[in-house]
């Protein structure tokens, strides 16, 4: 963290600033302003001083000069008597500074301290507590080249025209770089924007445009509504040449989808599922949305996938336009959580939003819990259930390093800000949340969310406040009482208490629970021994280390569930202590903890418990669900790296794999299996990392076999198949390239117009990019193609190619962003270095541009956290560790040397180290076992 000094205040350099702020000692570390004199404020948090009630902004951008120009008149409150006015502003021309008194309008003094982004407008009378003053600014600035603030965007038509455009990404802390401004969430207030455009470009923003003026020199100024009270990070505007469709919603709030001309045609399935979507989330919440339209904009540039500014959410264009024809399940599936969870931040983060970026995951864990709800209900048929595990495992690979964070976390600084936007306020955020709703059941949780919501709407919120709308939530008298399943719900609670499942005794206290979840970083190891009817129950931090200091003093409350092999019941425990005992009514056969893995925690099974599970799994592996298998995969993969469980035992469960179809435990099954031979790939062991993927290959070859090319079944088996064959392609595995060079021969002699059935393209498109014709014929597709879905799977599969000058010249294309887009060069960097031809190559680029990189994807970012880690975490070797630290240890603060992603490469290589060194003789004697043994089956 950046220091933050004690304030100095210096008297001589203002005399009326003394008295604002008492109590504060001086100090050596005076921050100058830009023109030599002392800045009066020493904080990179911004004074409470003042609040704020409303923006006047106006902004002219000129998208010939990419220049845009502007002024801002901010109406605010004074709380203390002050002569100093602190606010953001971050690389602009400011000029003209007023202040609009009620005894006229006068000059302010403007100092500029661009450590901090911030402005000091000095008055040389003071303002006074308890009112009312208005500050005017001018200001100007380029259209930035990167993906956030205002910036500009482009694209190219099919007939080769390249269009410009400018839109706005102002979350976390760039709001400050488009307009001056209090850009932190808790400065909220209400904006009245104009924008100046040529006629021929169309203007849209937060609210509707009421009124357009014609002004001199044949521009024109649209002029739009006032907003509700908002945080600065969520106001956007657009200016461009997009056409619209629109359509109204049950509760008569306006839906229009924006893309550019040629793609207008993708955007009727986003329309509809934006309008159902809207509808359930103001029935679930039991709250109107408050804005009288809802855009949703696809922008041909775009970092993250999505943002949500409230009435204008902004997206990728491969996270919003859909073609029937050319667009996958998988494509489906994403859009439409995307579309949930852009607009379940219209109430979670717009409605009610967080203080400080220390909960982010009250608007992120939150928005992507409720896109598994809301699809769960309204598209059943996405299946959307079979996906909600990964996300857990996801968030558990970053908290099982000594460098992961709690939940709720300190930050400061704009880089600490960004580096909040990672797996764990998303992810895990998510799975807490459904471990909470498991706890209180479904409908105690809904009644406390709507509660949080009711009470807190316009407003910021900590932690704390959302424990204490989910307490005793039958005694509310903030809910709508006379809302009949409330009514209902308490009554049956009463008489059989949802909390009481769990434990008896003490007052349900969420709070001390979930404080055990977002203040402590990493997740608790639960190890079970079952000795007859008892059953020992200990807890202790998963940490992937051999430091084992590092796993003291952490306690969780965590809510047990578990099943036996004599009844299907469920049966609840909130193991509150290190350690404690649970007695069965009687012997059993095998017990499972964590149903369904509802809870964010990994369980061991100690003694004879993972022989008496794999035992069942090989005789009767549907005994348990899916998730439960999956779980199970996890788990005991994930404990060979803490030396709890043999690499053989681990490998013998796996065996069971054979017989399994479901997604959810097929896919992760391939996802500890497949990390083992990448792993040997960036060593030289040809012979045993052939044989692991030989392995694989015979364990899913019965289930490869029965996929048909086709895109029949539903959106989970769609999913599977095309997994599937795509593996069976890469690992060579001869049906599937036989059959995948026969399609993709015959598309390539249609000239790419031959239908091939979408699910299978990319296994097609990645035998197809193996020969230098092949990936030219691939490219020259993509170049023309209007279809983002298509462009997506063409630019994976041309990634993965064994071609290494395809291979960096791609890097250096996405680069440069003409043919293919800069947006898109991490995801191409990432998968080059998955390639086993490719990975050094990606690694020279990483460093060769990382200065161009962090400029363009900006220090912190989860983008390039994903570069860092996605190109390291398959290094095993001592060698490829020095040559890590050595670069990254050369880099400076302000070049990213404190960023977490950096020390969780480092520990992700050692643990990868450690992990060969330990287990490969295992692994080695294990395979070689399993081949005599197949051999003598054969005989």
């Amino acid at each position: 963290m950046l220091p933050v000094p004690v304030l100095l205040l210096l008297v001589a350099f203002h005399p009326s600033t003394a008295a604002q702020l008492p109590g504060h000692a001086p100090t050596k570390d005076v921050p100058i302003a830009t023109n030599g004199q002392p800045f009066p404020w020493d904080r990179m948090r911004l004074p409470k001083t003042i609040s704020l009630f409303h923006y006047d902004l106006t902004i002219h951008p000129n998208l010939t000069t990419l220049h845009f120009t502007g002024v801002v008149r901010i109406q605010l409150d004074v709380h203390e008597d002050t002569s100093i006015i602190v606010l953001h502003a971050k690389q602009m021309q400011i000029s003209n500074v007023w202040l609009l008194a009620p005894e006229g309008v006068r000059p302010l003094q403007l100092l500029e301290y661009p450590r901090f982004h911030q402005l000091a407008l000095l008055s040389d009378s003071m303002l006074t507590k308890g009112r009312r003053y208005e500050v005017q600014l001018g200001f100007a600035a380029n259209l930035s080249d990167s993906f956030h603030g205002f910036y500009k965007s482009s694209y190219l038509t099919s007939s080769g025209e390249v269009r410009v455009m400018a839109s706005t990404q102002f979350e976390a802390t760039f709001a400050r770089g488009a307009f001056p401004c209090f850009d932190e969430p808790a400065f909220k207030a209400k904006f009245t924007i104009r924008i100046i455009r040529e006629p021929r470009h169309i203007t849209i923003s937060n609210m509707p445009k009421v009124k357009t003026v014609e002004l001199p020199g044949g521009l024109l100024e649209d002029h739009f509504d006032t907003t509700v009270k908002m945080s600065t990070y969520l106001v956007a505007y657009i200016v461009s040449d997009f056409l619209s469709v629109s359509k109204t919603t049950r509760h008569g709030v306006q839906i229009s989808v924006y893309a550019v001309p040629e793609k207008i045609n993708q955007t009727s399935f986003a329309l509809d599922a934006a309008v159902e979507l809207l509808d359930f989330y103001e029935d679930y919440f039991d709250i109107p949305y408050p804005l009288p339209k809802q855009d949703l904009a696809a922008i041909p540039d775009f970092q993250s996938g999505a943002m949500e500014n409230w009435g204008l959410t902004t997206y990728r264009e491969t996270g919003l336009l859909f073609d029937p024809d050319k667009s996958s399940a998988s494509d489906k599936l994403g859009i439409t959580k995307v579309i949930a969870h852009e607009l379940a931040h219209q109430w979670f983060g717009n409605l009610v939003t967080m203080e400080w970026w220390n909960d982010l995951w009250l608007n992120e864990g939150f928005a992507k819990f409720m896109e598994f709800i809301s699809l769960d209900i309204t598209y059943p048929e996405l299946q959307v259930d079979d996906f909600f595990l990964g996300k857990c495992f996801e968030a558990m690979e970053v908290d099982s390093l000594s460098s992961s964070h709690p939940v709720s976390t300190p930050v400061e600084n704009p880089t600490q800000i960004q580096e909040m936007f990672d797996d764990v306020s998303y992810d895990k955020g998510a799975c807490i949340l459904n471990m909470l709703r498991d706890f209180l059941t479904p409908e105690a949780f809904e009644i406390g969310i709507i509660r949080y919501l009711k009470r807190y709407s316009y407003q910021n919120t900590v932690n704390s406040h959302l424990w204490e709308s989910l307490t005793n939530i039958c005694s509310s008298d903030d809910l709508d009482e006379g809302r009949m399943k409330h009514k209902e719900f308490c009554f049956k609670r009463d008489l059989q208490s949802g909390a009481s499942k769990w434990y008896s005794g003490d007052e349900l206290d969420v709070r001390a629970i979930m404080d055990t979840w977002t203040l402590q970083e990493g997740f608790p190891l639960v190890t079970v021994e079952v000795r007859g009817r008892e059953v020992r129950l200990s807890q202790e931090r998963y940490l992937k280390t051999d430091d084992y200091s590092l796993t003291e003093g952490f306690l969780w409350q965590i809510p047990l569930t578990y099943m036996t092999s004599a009844s299907n019941t469920i049966h609840r425990f909130l193991l509150k202590t290190k350690t404690d005992v649970l007695y069965l009514p009687e012997e059993v056969d095998w017990v499972k903890f964590n149903v369904d893995m509802s809870g964010y925690y990994m369980v061991h099974y100690a003694g004879e418990g993972w022989n008496s599970i794999t035992k069942l799994l090989q005789h009767n592996h549907t005994a348990l669900s899916s998730n439960d298998r999956a779980s199970l995969i996890h788990n005991v993969f994930q404990l060979v790296s803490t030396d709890k469980v043999r690499l053989d035992t681990a490998l013998e469960l796996s065996l069971y794999l054979s017989r399994e179809t479901e997604i959810m435990a097929v896919t992760q099954g391939f996802g500890e299996l497949v990390p083992l031979y990448k792993l040997m790939e960036k060593r030289d062991m040809a012979a045993l990392e052939n044989q692991m993927k030989d392995y694989i290959v015979d364990l899913f070859r019965g289930l490869i076999d029965r996929q048909e090319w086709t895109d029949s079944g539903s959106v989970s088996e769609r999913m599977l198949r095309s997994y599937l064959l795509l593996f069976g392609c890469v690992r060579n595995y001869a049906p599937c390239v036989t059959k995948a060079t026969q399609l993709f021969n015959s598309w390539r002699d249609s000239d790419g117009t031959m239908s091939l059935p979408v699910d299978i393209t990319m296994a097609v498109f990645v035998i197809g990019a193996r020969t230098p014709e092949g990936w030219d014929f691939l490219f020259e597709k993509y170049r023309r193609s209007m279809q983002m879905s298509v462009k997506s799977r063409m630019k994976t599969a041309m990634a993965v190619s064994p071609l290494q000058d395809k291979l960096q010249w791609m890097m250096e294309q996405s680069l440069h962003g003409e043919v293919m887009k800069t947006q898109d060069l991490p995801d191409v960097i990432v998968s080059v270095s998955k390639n086993p031809r490719g990975y050094k190559l990606a690694w020279d680029f990483l460093r060769a541009n990382w200065h161009t990189l962090i400029k363009k994807f900006d220090l912190g970012s989860s983008t390039i956290s994903y570069l860092v880690t996605g190109v390291t975490n398959q290094y095993s070797t001592r060698e490829m560790l020095d040559e890590v630290r050595s670069f990254f240890g050369s880099l400076t603060e302000e070049s990213g040397s404190e960023m977490r992603c950096i020390r969780q490469t480092y520990e992700t290589i050692e643990e990868n180290v450690r992990w060969m060194d330990t287990n490969l003789p295992l692994l080695q004697t294990w395979l070689d076992k399993r081949r005599h043994r197949a051999v003598h089956e054969d005989l």
